[in-house]
């Protein structure tokens, strides 16, 4: 029987809610482990004095802590609040997100704060590239992917797909325009759109394509619009240029600002020249595994996508070049291989249980502490229990500061939410508060 470890979650958002898939993998630790998770946000927190009394096994610095440095003036407050961590004596791990951007920022941290294990997106071909001054054996890297399926997720979607009427698209896509910095792998996003917009009224296809950040669809509305459509077009995540500082991100917005309309050719002369290609950053996206749930059939740039997919077993490859177009409209008016497909991705993706936050969480624990025994724990002694109940009410209390102060309420709501707080131990709870002071707020 193993011991309940300690594990603190460090985090920043500014914003409520979230993102599903954000949110799911931020709490995945809490809801799929028997250990202790105390979640600190340096949004609204530093770190209590009082943390000083628990053996922590564990500290995770998560995707939403890192991705706040690509602006240096977002970085810097959650970076001195997080000083006081460098001293606790616990294996540590980060969760970069697109490693390809102010990667230099992401290397200081990791050396600073003497991080054991990144838990990173992009190949293992391009870690060299990526980690240069980083040395493997003092470092561990493992792959993970940028997200997973929740079990609350598949059960949202299984009850939307029983009240979902017959599917009335052909073909669906909702992406926004990638900054040109991102080169011409971002660009992909762009010209796929533009090619099926162009070609599908040749072959009488109902379409819905959207690269227009007003059509953006999140939480259920994602889902509900996965449901409609017998095909979903999308490319693999990821950028094709190392932004080492952020500078080239930097001269592009400059760039734009003054030309907006100018071409990605004509951006890239200007801003990178001869840079594109240098990285081969591409990762599966967690909207290609809500695919498989929905059982939408999915038309795929080639690519790797992480080993998760295969091509013509669970989607229907499109060239990189395009040249296919034409025999996958056919194949798209035909549909006489969908149901295949998508069976197959839902069997070997979704029942297979391989890519949930479940595994997630089981992976990064192994991953991280080797020796950690499984089976039942037991517990970690009163004081540190006593704490994490104490931290799991602040956590709470700390998303309904984020939430009062994005949507200004009064001085009497604030007061009366205050009084309320008592009772809060989960994040359930405080969406549930949230929601009827938006709509008291409302009326």
């Amino acid at each position: 029987m193993g011991r309940r470890l300690n594990i603190l979650i460090l985090y920043v958002s500014n914003q409520y809610p979230l993102r599903v898939t954000l949110w799911d993998q931020l709490y995945s630790f809490r809801r799929y482990s028997d250990h202790n998770c105390f979640y600190l946000n340096f949004t609204v927190r530093r770190v209590p004095w009082y943390l000083k009394y628990v053996k922590f096994d564990l500290i995770v610095f998560a995707h939403l802590f890192l991705s706040t440095r690509v602006v240096k003036e977002w970085f810097e407050e959650p970076l001195k609040r997080a000083q006081e961590v460098k001293s606790i004596d616990a294996v540590k791990i980060v969760f970069p997100q697109d490693e390809y951007l102010c990667t230099d920022v992401l290397q200081d941290f990791i050396t600073e704060f003497d991080i054991d294990c990144i838990f990173s997106l992009a190949p293992k071909s391009e870690w060299p590239k990526i980690y240069d001054r980083i040395d493997p054996a003092n470092v561990k890297i493992s792959n993970v992917l940028a997200g997973y399926l929740d079990d609350s997720t598949l059960s949202r979607i299984d009850r939307l797909a029983r009240e979902a009427p017959p599917r009335d698209l052909d073909i669906g896509y909702r992406t926004w325009r990638a900054a040109p910095n991102l080169g011409r792998h971002g660009f992909l996003r762009q010209e796929i759109a533009d090619v099926f917009q162009e070609r599908t009224p040749q072959h009488n296809l109902r379409i819905d394509i959207s690269t227009r950040r007003e059509d953006t669809l999140v939480g259920d509305d994602w889902y509900r619009f996965l449901l409609r459509c017998k095909y979903a077009i999308s490319v693999e995540g990821g950028a094709s240029i190392l932004d080492r500082d952020g500078s080239i991100q930097r001269k592009t917005e400059d760039y734009l600002s003054q030309k907006p309309d100018a071409s990605f050719d004509e951006v890239e002369s200007a801003c990178f020249p001869a840079l594109d290609g240098g990285l081969r950053y591409v990762a599966i996206s967690p909207r290609h595994l809500e695919a498989c749930a929905t059982r939408t059939c999915q038309v795929l740039v080639e690519g790797e996508y992480d080993g998760v997919l295969v091509p013509n077993r669970h989607y229907l490859e499109l060239k990189r070049d395009f040249s296919n177009i034409e025999s996958i409209l056919e194949a798209i008016k035909r549909d006489d291989l969908r149901d295949e497909i998508t069976e197959n991705a839902y069997r070997d993706i979704v029942e297979s249980g391989r890519y949930t936050n479940r595994s997630f969480v089981e992976l990064v624990l192994r991953q991280s502490i080797p020796d950690l025994e499984e089976g039942s724990v037991e517990g970690s002694g009163w004081l540190s229990a006593l704490i994490y109940r104490w931290m799991r009410l602040s956590d709470a209390i700390g998303w309904v500061q984020v939430a009062l102060n994005l949507y200004s309420f009064g001085a009497q709501a604030r007061n009366k939410s205050r009084r309320l707080l008592v009772a809060l131990f989960s994040e359930e709870t405080v969406a549930s508060l949230i929601r009827r002071f938006r709509q008291s707020r409302s009326t």
